[in-house]
C-alpha cells in the first residue's frame, strides 16, 4: 500500500489521504511547475501535465469514497488553455474542494487557485495578473488579436464568477502599467490577494484542512 501510495506521488504528485479525524478519504492534487499543454516541455523544467491530471479529475468525480480535495498550488503559470481546463474541471466537481497558494500561482495560476468552494494563500505566496503572453510567431491581422482578446475574456469571467474581485478591478490589476518594470500587471502578496478579493483566507495548511473538513461536514448533514 505504502509503495503505490510513494509511486503515485512520484507519478503525479497526487495522493490520497484516509486517516484523518473524521475517516474521511481526501485527494490531495499538487499543481506546481509550469502548466504543460501540448508541447512537451524541456526534462529539466519542473510541471503538471494536464494529460495526468484531467482523466484523475474524472476518477476523483466518479470515485464515491472520496469525500474531498484538497489542491496545493505552487506554479509559474503556463499553457493557458490547459490550465483553464483543469480550472474548469476542478469547478466543476460535486465534492467540496479547497484550495492552498504556496510559493505562488502565477498567471493561468490565478484561475486555477479561485476554482475551488474555497480558498487560501500562505502571507509569503504571491500571485501575478498579467495580460496573456503568446510565444513564437504571431501574425498581427484583426484576427489573431480577437482570439486572444476572447481568450482572456474567458480567464476574466472564470476567475471573476469563482471569487470575489470584480471585473473592473481585475482587469485594472491585469492592465497595470506602473507597477512592473519591463511588463504590465500586477503581484499580490499574501494578504494582498484577500483584500483584492481573489482568495479568501490568508492560512495554511491547517486551515485549508480544517475548512476542507467543515465543507464536508456541512455537505453530509446537509445531505441526511
Amino acid at each position: 500500500m505504502e509503495k503505490n501510495e510513494q509511486e503515485q506521488i512520484n507519478n503525479n504528485g497526487q495522493i490520497d489521504l484516509v486517516t484523518n479525524r473524521y475517516g474521511y478519504k481526501i485527494h490531495l492534487l499538487n499543481i506546481i511547475g509550469e502548466i504543460e499543454g501540448h508541447q512537451c516541455l524541456g526534462s529539466m523544467t519542473k510541471t503538471t501535465k494536464y494529460e495526468h491530471i484531467l482523466p484523475e479529475l474524472a476518477k476523483v468525480e466518479d470515485d464515491k469514497t472520496i469525500d474531498g480535495m484538497l489542491v496545493l498550488l505552487n506554479t509559474v503559470g503556463g499553457d493557458v488553455e490547459a490550465g483553464l481546463a483543469i480550472a474548469e474541471m476542478i469547478a466543476s466537481l460535486s465534492i467540496p474542494v479547497v484550495t492552498l497558494v504556496l510559493g505562488g500561482s502565477h498567471s493561468i495560476g490565478v484561475p486555477l487557485c479561485v476554482s475551488g468552494n474555497h480558498s487560501f494563500i500562505v502571507p509569503t505566496a504571491t500571485m501575478l495578473i498579467h495580460p496573456i503572453r503568446m510565444n513564437g510567431t504571431i501574425l498581427g491581422v484583426k484576427h489573431n488579436y480577437e482570439y486572444i482578446d476572447r481568450m482572456q475574456d474567458r480567464i476574466i469571467s472564470f476567475t471573476c464568477r469563482q471569487s470575489g474581485i470584480k471585473e473592473d478591478a481585475f482587469k485594472a490589476l491585469m492592465f497595470n502599467t506602473s507597477e512592473l518594470a519591463k511588463d504590465v500587471g500586477s503581484v499580490l502578496v499574501g494578504k494582498e490577494a484577500v483584500e483584492k478579493g481573489l482568495i479568501n483566507e490568508v492560512g495554511g495548511i491547517k486551515d485549508a484542512f480544517y475548512c476542507l473538513y467543515s465543507l464536508i461536514n456541512e455537505k453530509k448533514n446537509s445531505s441526511i
